[in-house]
């Protein structure tokens, strides 16, 4: 024992003086450096013979250093963490091609016929061959910065979804068998092309096959009527481009619609890695010692660190040292090695140490070469724990320190930006990193470039790019709002001025003032206003006119108008016309009393007529007599009334609104949708538009845009969504643009051949420069708005809508127009007459002059003279250049009308002769034979177009000083580029008031697109560990201009990170030195302090679900001094998200407890789940693939029905609900539902309905009758006047007499570690030993150990009990917690209703480190007495630890009063009665608003509940229910029924000290599981030696394209 303990005492001597001797020589190396570089010399010589001194000392000295070293050096320890798809790896070839039909299914077929038998290459090339023949092959489609962006997305695998989604659709059909490819003809497959005849014949009596939008449909004839031919295929095989053949050429010819999907008949078995994820090593308090003493194989991998070429340590630059010195290269790495061991220095820092940390991270950073700067930012964020000490020795420039602090104010006044902020803009959008991933930048990237080389081709550079793409356009909106003052309509009531309203008050600031949630706001304003228009004789006219009565008679604050459309003609009678007799009598009745008692008396008019009848004469003329007797029956309804007064007007407004059917309702001038129009809906609709419609009325106030002295109806009528007429075809949403980017090597359309083989940008560029144009010019001579007019104008309805546009042209400054042919058959010199004379004089006549002349011969007289023979120059004005125009007329060829015809086929999608509009690129059309676009049509059109983005552009265009033609050309192009690309959020123009000494400039190469970025960050936060690794691949992808500013905290207190950090994302594909793909992107930690206890976290995006693969490390508790390898962690993307928010049409409330089930058309339940009441939301775990979304059989399908759904691949009126997966992204769906008739008065949770207070007695009562919810709302309206805001709880316990008793148990428990796994395994064995009823354990999924699952099952075999794994990813909606110790606790309480099946009437919490010595039947048996969950208060009975019971006193005594503070170690939960009292939602809203303060529930599992006591009740358990040594005193250990081993803060020992001490049985407990797992161990390793070598290795074979 001496001999070891004096051996081991000199091998730390040795080291001791090696490492002494080491650092004085490095002292003494790195002064003479100093002073020599210090010594100036005049001559060369001398500096070279310095130079070469200098080397020869540092060369030296190295040496010495490397001779007292020891040498032998320990292998490199550290961690490396990859995650895997759950699919098998998908071709490049099939990704690239995904990526180029982004661009439009033009590109992508023009690609798949240049790779048609692409593949044949593979055999004979490198791996690295094939992926740049790739690359090559899709270069002749993509610009070199599309390029880029196409290898990024590549080493993402961002199209791999899409390829898997059509492969999994592909076996949903099946695939036939042995079939490297097939086709399916509306259900029936072949192989064989030989085949297709036959199986299109018999396609017709079969139903067509559902398309997806993503679906390959080839650009054929496009017939509908046509049997539709999915092939199955890989693009770039030999049967692949046999089908393609036969089936592309069928479809030309108009006899089949083919689709490809993809299908690989053979996927690689191997998974993909992928990117685009974060891995976090946390360090972990080791307060109380929670480590696993069981043994693990260690791996035997050696990891590489990533060496920089400019890696400094202390002052040694190594990149350069072995640049310099490659003979030295394994020395100078036990150099590095060794600097970076004594550097890695966790001590902690004083509190004066951690003040400046982050200004000295930031100098430290800006003293480096500005290419430098971002690896070093990566580095220190990343690795900071271990180079914290290192940055307090750097000095902090006084200078920067005042710069930065004077940004950061001005940061603060314009942008909101505050000291310690990550922020980071691309082009001035903003990316938010908490939402943003590197998918979701690549696709913003991907978005830009295509308006940035836009502008680029354009000629737009520099700084005008900028102000471009930074302009405020109008966001498209869907509620476009018609204006509202005009003589026609017919006011019922006025708040504003009506004596009824007059004790209402009448200040806008009313609007702010508190008041119940779902009040409707007496105030004496016209903020609501409801305009009915109605032919009164229609049978819907009756209701609508009952019900705007009755909102009237219940004094609603809505004011109600009619227009009445009736029959316009100059002689009417109104004894025979009921809409024209009503009319008159209605101004009869204003005239002898006033308008507004007209329009009440019309309601009781109305209200004789039955129900389901329509108004008559009849019914009109008895109401005279009845209520006016005296009047003369002829003097009012007869054809010479006195009463005909502006009968006309409504008829007239009707029409020019340009609004749809009959009747119609506007709501602040938005129309109502027909759903909307139901009498029997129409109510609720628009008090739900009155709530939603005062919040915007609240911002308004609080702006300050609206105040007392406003007019509130010019208010909203001066709004930028209120038009002066109503066209849908103008004011959807979903619009179509032309791509006038290309620069065409000709433009030459006369050549119809030529012009054919262009594609779609070419020919719409040629168009744009031949395009000659009727102008009326700006002041400045510039037009802002370009028009073009399609048609064939041998048609009365072309020349039509071409007058139509000539006559709003007159009056328009500003405009300009343009006439494109298509003819209704081949372009002959006969059918092309008027198009042919129009342009004619466009090229030879003034510009007034072809005004005139277009406009005379576009009238329907002079194409009637040219039909009768007379000549066209006859029809020539006076003042035109006769001659010049007859010379053009007659020698003009039609060739040119060809290429215009080809063009409105190929690029508008037209059919030859039908018409359409275009302005400033917006495609409007086909229109219809019927539709009429008149002059109005064209003065809205240019207004939208006007207030979108042109005006904006035009004022950038025109700071050029362009000629005013090509000034014109360039705001149509530009507005067509800028308003087409999608509506983030609003670009910001971030500038910081100085750069001399704060933010780092990297400017980007010349005469290139560049992006502008701008990133704001603090060195030592979250923000820079993700900012830092994303900006370095940036800048390799696209060319960069960016600023980057230190937004340095001062002032620290504690260490700013706790972590280390990996950002897993490249660039490009890699491959190895022998030209195979490299495995793929790892995260990889090397040179990590061996000290710290770690805990692995993965930060992956919004919607994956991941999980532990395989490892035999305990990931939850990583401690390197304690592993002699790496430590490598595999997980796997187990799932993709689906999430949606579901609604009850008939309340407007989510279904709670609803349940959703997911599938295939083969396997229709694969997944369930719960709807949740906070927000609807729901989520289910999915794939790439096709889904269907039903509603569970059961209670869920017996009482509700889908009505519709939004974000589907599905029409949102189809009963399937049918959902595809492509994306890494998670899809998020909307789904309404309503309850069957027949079953209105259930409840899914329950049968009973429960007292829940008196908003909802009010509501229970039926107010199915017309104008009972008015009634509601105005006995609502007047209760909040009176009463305070209080909290309503629920009503006190009841039970089902015919309630089934469970006759399992079932056991929830939450375990991370192998530790607490140890634990959790003994924990379920004592249960087990002490119960005869059967068990079923729930265990959460996410934090699981690979080895705990693979054993789980082995142990329920054994032992005879059930189990179920449960997953729940945490909603992105609520509060996020980043400590995984929280995030376990808070999946502990918040989603105990949706992780479990409504079938499960109780569960039982019990902790991983607890051992159970009663029956847990006993506790699930036990009467809760009405609440819905009960839990063991805290023992008081270890009075020694009154000092740490910080529940009695301050906060928790005040407010608990008299309660006791529960302990979340073991709890029981009645799930029925936990849901129907909605008491998760309940937690849920209670967590999200204290959450946000960082300091409020510090136990987060334990404090939720105990603060929610008052909300949602606990019952207090039987004391024996838990013992804890820590509480509870010795004495009740003995009728403890479970012992839980609580940490001891006075102790902390140790918890497997504490477990083998407090626990007898634990011991016993514990050798029967090892000897359980050491027999399962024993068992797996005989059955792997019996496998074959190759079986062995098939799972770790190199993956290829």
């Amino acid at each position: 024992m001496s001999r070891k303990l004096s051996s081991s005492m000199r091998r730390r001597t040795g080291s001791l003086r090696s490492t002494l001797a080491a650092r004085v020589l490095l002292i003494c190396v790195k002064g003479e450096m100093k002073r020599r570089l210090n010594v100036r010399s005049n001559r060369f010589i001398q500096l070279h013979v310095d130079t070469m001194k200098m080397r020869n000392i540092i060369l030296l000295s190295l040496m010495l250093l490397l001779l007292n070293m020891q040498h032998t050096a320990s292998a490199s320890k550290g961690v490396v963490a990859s995650l895997k798809a759950k699919w098998h790896t998908t071709p490049f070839l099939l990704e690239t091609s995904e990526f180029i039909g982004e661009d439009g299914n033009e590109k992508f077929w023009q690609f798949v016929d240049t790779v048609k038998e692409l593949t044949v290459y593979k055999q004979g090339e490198s791996v690295r061959s094939y992926y740049n023949l790739i690359i090559k092959k899709a270069n002749q489609f993509l610009t070199d910065l599309q390029v880029n962006l196409l290898k990024m997305a590549l080493s993402l695998h961002f199209y791999s979804p899409a390829v898997h989604s059509f492969q999994r659709i592909a076996d949903d059909e099946p695939p036939p068998e042995a079939c490297p490819a097939f086709v399916s003809v509306h259900g029936q497959h072949s192989c064989s092309t030989k085949k297709i005849k036959k199986l299109l014949k018999a396609a017709a009596g079969r139903p067509h096959p559902y398309l997806y939008k993503n679906d390959h449909i080839y650009p054929g004839a496009n017939k509908t009527d046509v049997p539709v031919v999915i092939l199955y295929a890989e693009i770039g095989t030999k049967k692949f481009t046999t089908f393609h053949t036969v089936l592309s050429e069928k479809a030309d010819g108009g006899a089949l619609t083919y689709v490809l999907r993809h299908f690989v008949a053979t996927p690689k078995q191997q998974k993909m890695l992928l990117s685009g994820y974060g891995v976090e090593l946390a360090i972990k308090s080791t307060e109380y010692k929670a480590v696993d003493d069981t043994q693990v194989k260690d791996s035997k991998t050696i990891i590489k660190a990533e060496e920089d070429h400019n890696d400094e340590v202390q002052g040694f630059f190594f990149g350069t040292l072995k640049k310099s010195h490659p003979e030295l290269q394994e020395q100078l790495g036990e150099l590095r090695k060794h600097l970076l061991d004594s550097t890695n220095d966790m001590a902690p820092l004083k509190v004066w140490e951690l003040q400046d940390l982050s200004f000295q991270a930031a100098a430290r950073i800006l003293s480096v070469p500005k290419f430098d700067t971002l690896k070093l930012m990566r580095d220190l964020s990343q690795k900071f724990p271990s180079k914290a000490r290192s940055l307090t020795r750097v000095a902090v420039n006084s200078k920067m320190r005042k710069e930065i602090e004077e940004n950061q104010k001005h940061l603060s006044e314009t942008i909101g930006v505050h000291p310690g902020d990550g922020e980071l803009f691309i082009n001035g959008l903003p990316i938010d990193l908490e939402v943003h991933n590197a998918f979701s930048i690549l696709e913003i990237l991907r978005s830009e470039a295509r308006v940035l080389e836009g502008l680029h081709n354009l000629g737009v550079k520099g700084e005008h790019q900028g102000t471009l793409l930074r302009l405020p356009a109008n966001h498209v909106t869907d509620s476009y709002g018609l204006d509202i003052r005009h003589p026609a309509v017919m006011w019922m009531n006025d708040i504003e001025n009506d004596p009824m309203y007059s004790s209402w008050p009448a200040g806008v600031q009313e609007l702010l003032r508190t008041t119940f949630p779902g009040v409707i706001r007496q105030i004496r304003r016209n903020f609501f206003n409801l305009v009915l228009f109605l032919n009164p004789e229609e049978e819907k006219s009756v209701e609508l006119v009952k019900l705007s009565g009755l909102f009237y008679k219940h004094k609603i604050p809505l004011r109600i108008g009619y227009v009445f459309v009736v029959n316009a003609e100059d002689e009417i009678d109104g004894f025979s016309d009921a809409g024209v007799g009503f009319y008159r009598l209605l101004n009869y009745i204003a005239d002898e009393y006033d308008l507004s008692q007209a329009l009440i008396s019309m309601a009781s008019l109305y209200n004789r007529v039955d129900e389901g009848e329509a108004l008559t004469t009849d019914t009109i003329s008895a109401f005279l007599k009845s209520k006016f007797p005296k009047a003369k029956a002829e003097r009012i309804f007869g054809a010479k009334s006195e009463y005909d007064d502006r009968r006309k007007e409504g008829t007239f407004f009707y029409k020019k609104s340009g609004l749809g059917a009959l009747p119609l309702a506007l709501f602040n001038g938005i129309p109502l949708s027909p759903d909307e129009m139901e009498p029997d809906e129409l109510e609720s609709i628009i008090l739900q538009h009155i709530m939603d419609s005062t919040t915007a009325f609240q911002k308004a106030v609080f702006m300050g845009h609206l105040t007392e002295g406003t007019d509130v109806v010019d208010y909203l009528m001066e709004q930028a969504n209120v038009v002066p007429r109503m066209n849908p075809l103008i004011l959807s949403t979903d619009r179509k643009y032309l791509d006038f980017t290309s620069s065409p090597v000709v433009s030459d359309w006369e050549d119809t051949t030529m012009f054919s083989f262009l594609d779609s940008r070419d020919k719409t560029a040629v168009i744009a420069k031949r395009m000659k144009y009727l102008t009326n010019n700006d002041e400045d001579g510039m037009s802002a708005v370009t028009m073009w007019i399609v048609g064939d104008f041998q048609k009365a309805s072309e020349r039509k809508l071409l007058l139509a546009a000539l006559k709003h042209l007159r009056a328009s400054p500003g405009v300009r127009v343009g006439v494109i042919a298509n003819p209704s058959g081949r372009p002959s010199e006969d059918n092309t007459t008027v198009y042919r004379a129009i342009w004619a004089s466009l090229l030879t006549q003034k510009n007034k002059a072809v005004a005139e002349f277009v406009q005379k011969i576009a009238r329907e007289q002079s194409y009637q003279l040219l039909m009768q023979g007379t000549k066209m120059k006859d029809l020539l004005l006076q003042g035109m250049d006769t001659d010049a125009f007859e010379k053009k007329f007659n020698t003009l060829e039609v060739d040119f009308v060809r290429s215009q015809q080809l063009f409105c086929r190929d690029v508008l999608k037209l059919s030859a002769g039908q018409r359409a509009v275009i302005s400033n690129g917006r495609i409007l059309g086909p229109l219809d034979e019927q539709e009429e676009f008149t002059a109005e049509d064209f003065q809205l059109l240019e207004k939208i177009t006007r207030s979108s983005s042109a005006e904006k552009v035009k004022a950038q265009v025109k700071l050029t000083g362009m000629k005013p033609k090509h000034a014109s050309d360039l705001v149509m192009k530009v507005d067509a580029l800028v308003t087409a690309a999608p509506k983030g959020e609003v670009r910001r123009d971030v500038q910081f008031l100085k750069e001399s000494h704060s933010v780092l400039q990297l400017s980007p190469r010349e005469n290139e697109v560049f992006y502008d970025v701008v990133a704001i960050v603090d060195p030592l936060t979250r923000a820079a560990q993700k900012m830092s690794p994303l900006l370095i691949v940036l800048s390799q992808v696209v060319n960069l201009r960016l600023r980057l500013f230190m937004n340095c905290r001062g002032k620290l207190s504690e260490m700013p990170l706790k972590s280390f950090y990996s950002f897993v994302l490249e660039s490009d594909v890699t491959f190895l030195g022998n030209d195979t793909m490299s495995a793929g992107p790892v995260a990889r930690f090397t040179e990590l302090p061996e000290s710290p206890l770690l805990t692995l976290n993965m930060i992956t995006p919004e919607g994956w679900m991941v999980q532990a693969l395989r490892s035999p490390h305990d990931l939850d508790n990583i401690h390197l001094q304690e592993v002699s390898g790496t430590v490598t962690a595999e997980y796997e993307l187990e799932h993709l998200l689906l999430e949606g928010h579901c609604f009850d049409l008939s309340t407007g409330q989510p279904p709670r407890g609803l349940q959703f089930t997911l599938g295939m058309s083969r396997d229709p339940i694969m997944y369930d789940t719960i709807v949740m009441a906070n927000l609807g939301y729901f989520q289910l775990k999915a794939n790439p693939g096709a889904w269907m979304l039903r509603l569970r059989k059961g209670r869920s399908e017996d009482i509700y029905q889908i009505l519709s759904h939004d974000g589907t691949d599905s029409p949102g009126d189809a009963g399937d609900v049918v959902v595809l997966l492509n994306s890494f992204h998670s899809k998020i769906i909307k789904v309404r539902v309503q309850k069957k008739a027949e079953k209105m008065n259930e409840d899914l949770l329950s049968e009973t309905s429960e007292s829940k207070g008196l908003w909802d007695s009010i509501a229970r009562r039926s107010y199915s009758s017309p104008g009972s919810r008015l009634h509601y709302y105005a006995v609502r309206a007047s209760l909040a006047k009176n009463m305070c805001f209080c909290s309503i709880a629920g009503g006190g316990p009841k039970k089902d007499d015919g309630e089934k008793k469970e006759d399992g148990l079932n056991i929830f428990s939450i375990a991370s570690g192998h530790l607490y796994e140890r634990f959790l395994r003994i924990m379920m064995l004592s249960v087990f030993r002490h119960t005869k009823t059967p068990v079923k354990f729930w265990f959460l999924k996410n934090y699981l150990s690979p080895s705990f699952k693979e054993t789980i099952s082995h142990m329920a075999e054994s032992y005879g009990f059930q189990y179920e794994l449960v997953q729940y990813k945490w909603p992105r909606w609520l509060h996020q917690q980043t400590e995984k110790q929280r995030i376990i606790w808070g999946y502990k309480i918040l989603f105990l209703d949706v992780l479990f099946p409504l079938a499960v009437d109780k569960i039982i919490f019990v902790d991983a480190d607890q051992i159970v010595r009663a029956d847990l039947k006993e506790l699930r048996d036990l009467d809760l007495e009405g609440a819905p969950y009960g839990y063991t208060p805290f023992c008081d009975s270890r009075t020694e630890m009154d000092g740490y019971r910080f529940w009695k006193s301050g906060y928790w005594a005040s407010h608990l009063g008299q309660r006791k503070y529960h302990i979340s170690a073991l709890y029981v939960v009645d799930l029925k009665k936990f849901r129907k009292i909605a008491a998760g939602d309940r937690l849920r809203g209670q967590y999200q608003a204290l959450s946000q303060d960082p300091n409020s529930l510090s136990n987060l599992d334990q404090d939720l509940p105990n603060n929610m006591i008052h909300q949602v009740a606990i019952k207090s358990l039987p004391q024996e229910w838990l013992w804890c040594e820590t509480w509870c005193n010795d004495a009740s250990k003995a009728a403890a029924k479970t012992i839980d081993l609580c940490n001891n803060p006075k102790t902390k020992e140790p918890k497997l000290t504490a477990a083998v001490r407090i626990v007898p049985e634990w011991v016993g407990y514990d050798n029967e599981i090892k000897q359980l797992l050491k027999g399962i161990r024993q068992r797996e390793d005989d059955a792997t030696s019996k496998r074959t070598p190759s079986q062995r290795n098939d799972g770790h074979k190199r993956d290829e394209l």
